[in-house]
C-alpha cells in the first residue's frame, strides 16, 4: 500500500509533470540505471525508478528491463498484473514508430495511378495469427504485405485493400476523411496496414466500407463532388502504404461530439459520442479507445472500453458504417477526468483515438463453457463479449457471468442482464438450443434467494468444481504439497488438484488464505492520473476479509 500512497501523493514520478512524450529507441536506451530506469511495455514507456524499492521481485529483476522493451520479460513472470493501473503515474509516453519495421507494399507511392498489378497468391496467415509477443514476430516480407488498388466511375471512387488472408466480417477497418486527406487503417491481428493520401479531387463526406471476409478484401467507396475521370488518386503522405506492428503505430485521434448522457446507476452513465461525418470506425470486441482532452491546461488521456447502446442490439449490417461510440463511465467525486467529462454539455467535442488492444477472439471459438468475472465498471469489456459469444460461438454450452458489486444499486444493466438470462432460458426450452447466459450478477451484501437468476451459492459451488483460486503469501501460509508457492502470485488449481482432500480442511485452508490477505476493491481512484478509470484495476483502501466477515457474508466466493 506504500506504493499506492506514493502514487496518490501528487509527486511527479516521471519528471515531465504529466506531459506525455514520444520516445525513440535511442532515448529509451539512455535510461538504464538504478536511479534512472525507463522500460517499455506494449509500446508504452514508464519511468520505473520510483518503483524500484516496491518491486516484489527486487531491483535486480526490474533492472533486466532497464532501457529496453520489457514486454516479453513481463509476460513471462506476471502477465496477469494490471501494470497500466499500477504504473500509470509513471507513464512517460509512447514509443515512436521504428522506421526499420516499416514495410511498404507493392503499390507505387510516388505517383498513385490505377494499378494493374496482379494479386499476389494468398500468403500463409501464420504471422497474423501468431500468439508470440509483437517484439518477437519477424517483420512481414513484401510478398506477405497487403496491397491496394483503386478504380472509378464518373461519380464514385473505390479503393480496395487485398489483405491476402481471411479476415473478420467487421471491426478491422478505420477510415478518416478530413479536408481532402484520406486515412485508411486495416487491423490484421498484431499488424496494421495504412493508406494515407491527399486526394487529387474533392469527395463527399459520406463514405462506406464493405468487407469480404472469405477472400480478405476491404473496399472503401467514396462519391465525387464533381463527376468526371481522375488522372490519379492523389499524393502519398507520411507512412502511406505501410505495414507495421500495431504497437509501433502512433494513435490517431479525431474530434467527436457528445450526443447524449444516459444514467445507468447513481454514479455511472453511458456517454454517447458521434464521429465526424468523414469517419467510419467500428471498435473490435475486447479493444478500447483513448479519450484525450485538456483539463486546467494539462493534457489528459484515458482508456475506456466501449459498450453497445443496449446489452443485446440487433445483428450488425453487412456494412461497417457506424458513427457512434458508447462509453459506460463511472464518475468519481474527486476524479479530474471524469468530473470534466460529466461537465460536458451536449454538442461539446472530445478527441477519441482509433481502437487499441491485443485481445484475440480466436480462442473463444473452441470453448464450450465460458465463465466471466467482473467487478464494477470492469463489466464494460464483458458486455460486448457476452453478445459476441452468444451469437457467434457454435460450441458454447453455457455462459456464466459473476458480477461483483459493493451494493445492489451499483449493478450495471441489472434488468437487461436478468432479461437476457430469461430469454436464453426460454430459447433453450423452446428449441432445445444450447444454454445461454444463466447467471448474471451478484450483490455481495444481499442474499438473492435460492430461486434467483443471479449468482448464488449453487453457482459458487459449481465454480469450485471447475477452477479453484488461492492467493499465496509465503509468510502467512505454507504451500500445498506438490505445488510450489510464489509470493504475491496468483495460483490457479483445478478440481483434480484437490480431489481426496477433506472438504473441512479445504475450507479451513481457504479461510486462512483470505483471513490474512488484503483484497483490493475492484474500483478506480484517478486523482491526477494520466491513464485509468474504466476497466483498469487499482487498489484503494483494502477490504480486510477476516473470519467474522467471512462467516456473515451470504455470498462468499470461497465457501
Amino acid at each position: 500500500m506504500d506504493w499506492i500512497r506514493l502514487t496518490k501523493s501528487g509527486k511527479d514520478l516521471t519528471g515531465f509533470r504529466g506531459r506525455l512524450i514520444e520516445v525513440t529507441e535511442e532515448e529509451l536506451r539512455k535510461h538504464n540505471t538504478r536511479d534512472d530506469c525507463w522500460t517499455c511495455i506494449r509500446g508504452m514507456v514508464y519511468n520505473v525508478s520510483p518503483y524500484m524499492q516496491f518491486h516484489p521481485g527486487g531491483e535486480d529483476e526490474l533492472l533486466k528491463a532497464a532501457g529496453v522493451d520489457g514486454t516479453d520479460l513481463f509476460d513471462q513472470v506476471h502477465r496477469w498484473v494490471n501494470y497500466e493501473s499500477m504504473l500509470k503515474e509513471c507513464l512517460v509516453g509512447r514509443m515512436a514508430a521504428k522506421p526499420s519495421t516499416l514495410i511498404h507494399g507493392s503499390s507505387n507511392t510516388q505517383k498513385i495511378n490505377p494499378s494493374v498489378n496482379r494479386l499476389y497468391p494468398s500468403s500463409p496467415s501464420t504471422l497474423l495469427e501468431s500468439n508470440l509477443p509483437s517484439s518477437l514476430l519477424p517483420p512481414p516480407t513484401k510478398d506477405h504485405c497487403p496491397r491496394f488498388d483503386w478504380f472509378q466511375t464518373d461519380v464514385t471512387v473505390n479503393i480496395t485493400v487485398y489483405t491476402k488472408c481471411k479476415i473478420p466480417t467487421s471491426g478491422i477497418t478505420v477510415v478518416d476523411l478530413q479536408g481532402g486527406t484520406l486515412r485508411v487503417e486495416v487491423f490484421l491481428g498484431k499488424l496494421s496496414y495504412l493508406l494515407h493520401l491527399q486526394l487529387s479531387h474533392e469527395v463527399q463526406e459520406h463514405l462506406s466500407v464493405h468487407t469480404a471476409s472469405a477472400v480478405g478484401r476491404v473496399q472503401v467507396c467514396m462519391h465525387k463532388v464533381s463527376s468526371g475521370q481522375w488522372a490519379k488518386l492523389g499524393e502519398p503522405l507520411e507512412s502511406h502504404d505501410s505495414f507495421l506492428h500495431r504497437k509501433d503505430c502512433a494513435l490517431f485521434y479525431r474530434k467527436c461530439v457528445l450526443v447524449s448522457k444516459t444514467h445507468v446507476t447513481h454514479d455511472t452513465s453511458v456517454f454517447h459520442f458521434q464521429m465526424p461525418p468523414g469517419t467510419v470506425m467500428q471498435i473490435p470486441v475486447g479493444e478500447h479507445v483513448y479519450l484525450k482532452t485538456t483539463v486546467k491546461g494539462n493534457k489528459v488521456v484515458k482508456p475506456y472500453t466501449p459498450v453497445d447502446k443496449i446489452l443485446m442490439p440487433n445483428s450488425l449490417e453487412s456494412t461497417e458504417a457506424t458513427a457512434d461510440v458508447f462509453l459506460m463511465i463511472k464518475v468519481y467525486p474527486d476524479g479530474v477526468f471524469t468530473q470534466h467529462l460529466c461537465g460536458l454539455n451536449i454538442g461539446d467535442s472530445l478527441a477519441i483515438s482509433s481502437p487499441n488492444g491485443s485481445f484475440s477472439l480466436r480462442p473463444l471459438h473452441d470453448i464450450t463453457h465460458l465463465y466471466l468475472l467482473a467487478a464494477g465498471t470492469g463489466f464494460t469489456p464483458m458486455a460486448r463479449l457476452i453478445r459476441f459469444t452468444l451469437h457467434n460461438v457454435g460450441n458454447l454450452r453455457n455462459t456464466k457471468l459473476m458480477f461483483f458489486n459493493r451494493q445492489e444499486s451499483d449493478i450495471l444493466w441489472r434488468s437487461e442482464l436478468d432479461q437476457l438470462a430469461e430469454m436464453e432460458e426460454k430459447n433453450l426450452e423452446a428449441c432445445d438450443k444450447h444454454p445461454g447466459l444463466t447467471s448474471c450478477v451478484v450483490d455481495i451484501s444481499h442474499d438473492q434467494g435460492s430461486g434467483s437468476k443471479v449468482c448464488s451459492h449453487s453457482l459458487m459451488e459449481e465454480s469450485h468444481s471447475i477452477f479453484r483460486c488461492s492467493i499465496n503469501e509465503e509468510e502467512q501460509c505454507e504451500p500445498v504439497a506438490g505445488h510450489q508457492g510464489y509470493q504475491g502470485r496468483l495460483s490457479v488449481r483445478t478440481s483434480s488438484d484437490v480431489q481426496g482432500e477433506p472438504m473441512g480442511l479445504r475450507k479451513d485452508r481457504e479461510a486462512n488464505f483470505l483471513q490474512h490477505f488484503n483484497i483490493p476493491n475492484f474500483v478506480n481512484s484517478e486523482h491526477s492520473s494520466v491513464l485509468g478509470d474504466d476497466d483498469l484495476l487499482l487498489c484503494e483502501q483494502p477490504i480486510i476479509m477476516d473470519s467474522e466477515t467471512r462467516c456473515n457474508s451470504k455470498l462468499d466466493i470461497i465457501s
